[in-house]
């Protein structure tokens, strides 16, 4: 696994990969057989992960989060930061190529 920003951060990216990893897995394969689904059957089966996924990596990835964010504080990379959100604010997911 690869590191975080800064050392104190890489256990906790660490904990939170694992966490989402586990989770993603097991949600997954049933989204995918989840096409034969009706539209309230997949935003009840969604809600429920969201649930789930809050429940076990919520608390992680908040303080992953927290602990990111303040390595970019005492990094002073947060004016780089805004700069970037401002010139690309990523309104949108980027275009592939060769996709439509």
């Amino acid at each position: 696994m690869a590191h975080s920003l800064t050392p104190e951060c890489t256990p906790l990216k660490h904990e939170y990969d694992a966490c989402f990893n586990a989770w993603f897995e097991g949600y997954l394969q049933p989204a995918v057989n989840a096409a034969s689904l009706t539209d309230e059957q997949r935003v009840a089966y969604s809600r429920q992960k969201a649930e789930e996924y809050e429940q076990k990596c919520g608390k992680v990835w908040e303080s992953y989060k927290n602990c990111v964010q303040k390595a970019v504080k005492d990094k002073g990379l947060e004016d780089m930061l805004a700069e970037a959100t401002k010139d690309d604010p990523l309104l949108e997911p980027p275009v592939q190529n060769g996709s439509s």
